[in-house]
């Protein structure tokens, strides 16, 4: 199966890689010419994945058009508030493609303003093809690297060849369930990202292994009264893509979100840390975009939300929110 990955940090490079050991034709393409071209002569993307050298049967793309004409699946490897424009690349891109069925996303975020999910924003910008999720606990350099993980693909009812992508992209070091609760693999996969920014300002104020654990323990909950309340099934929350991603996230030395939070605790602005870092946090505007869409849908009890959406746009500081929120009410569980 001939599979295009539009994106080339770390998740996308790792990606390709995996891709290319089931031996699988494979292009990379990054957004930009010159990480292209270093990325040709060097073998190596040594801004997101330093020492680990990418094979040669890597095809790396720079030209779209080209790319797509053979491609019939195309992974966006890009962050969730960069998704429309890369979809409607795609679709600019189209006119020789014949072979294309299939575009999944990697994000994990909620568009900001719009409010949509990935797979919406495919939808409705690329009619006609099938679109996906796949997400799930992955650290990238793991991934890049061979070890062992899981993950899940979500598809809608509509789309009749996700048992042979399942398939395709499936190892033994890579094993990939499907779901058919695409809403709900993308809010676990979102709403993960805000909750991990928490539990790295856990880590940031030194609260301790009780503190943390009953935090994510309340932030599963809040994500299953969200999603329901958003047409997710509560079931998928426990899976790969809510409790495992979240865990994983949350936990994780190498999680963007987590170590944005702990530089929060730590008395460095929000604004500060996002216009430095070399990466996407995608906690950070989706915190905005998930507390817009709840108080657009009416959707209340959400502490935990309302407390991070507090500290990162409205100046409070994560002690605070610790002590806000252990004096709440006292209520059964």
């Amino acid at each position: 199966m001939n599979f295009v990955v539009i994106g080339a940090g770390a998740w996308g490079t790792a990606f390709a890689m995996h891709l290319s050991r089931l031996g699988h034709p494979v292009t990379l393409m990054p957004r930009r010419f010159e990480q292209a071209l270093a990325l040709s002569s060097e073998q190596e993307n040594t801004e997101h994945l330093p020492g680990i050298k990418i094979p040669p049967s890597v095809q790396v793309g720079h030209e779209l058009t080209p790319v797509l004409m053979e491609a019939e699946v195309v992974l966006l490897a890009c962050p969730a508030q960069a998704l429309r424009e890369t979809c409607l690349r795609i679709r600019n891109n189209l006119s020789l493609s014949t072979q294309l069925r299939f575009v999944i996303s990697l994000a994990k975020g909620i568009e900001a303003g719009t409010h949509l999910r990935p797979t919406e924003i495919i939808n409705a910008t690329i009619p006609g093809i099938c679109a996906g999720i796949l997400s799930g606990p992955t650290n990238a350099e793991e991934v890049a690297l061979g070890k062992l993980a899981a993950m899940v693909l979500a598809v809608s009812h509509a789309c009749d060849r996700a048992a042979e992508v399942q398939a395709a992209m499936s190892s033994a070091a890579l094993r990939i369930y499907t779901s058919d609760d695409v809403a709900g693999v993308e809010l676990g996969g979102a709403l993960k990202n805000v909750y991990a920014i928490a539990a790295g300002a856990c880590d940031g104020l030194r609260c301790g292994d009780n503190v943390k654990a009953a935090l994510l323990t309340r932030a599963l909950a809040e994500m299953i009264r969200i999603g329901q309340k958003l047409g997710a099934r509560p079931e998928t929350f426990y899976g790969l893509s809510g409790f495992g991603d979240l865990i994983a996230t949350s936990y994780g030395s190498w999680s963007r979100n987590r170590a944005f939070g702990q530089r929060l605790a730590e008395n460095r602005a929000p604004e500060e840390l996002i216009s430095s870092s070399h990466s996407v946090i995608e906690g950070y505007k989706t915190t905005q975009s998930i507390a817009e869409l709840c108080a657009k849908r009416g959707i209340s009890n959400t502490p935990l939300l309302d407390e991070i959406h507090a500290v990162l746009f409205a100046q409070k500081h994560p002690g605070q929110t610790v002590a806000d929120l252990m004096s709440r009410t006292l209520k059964s569980e």
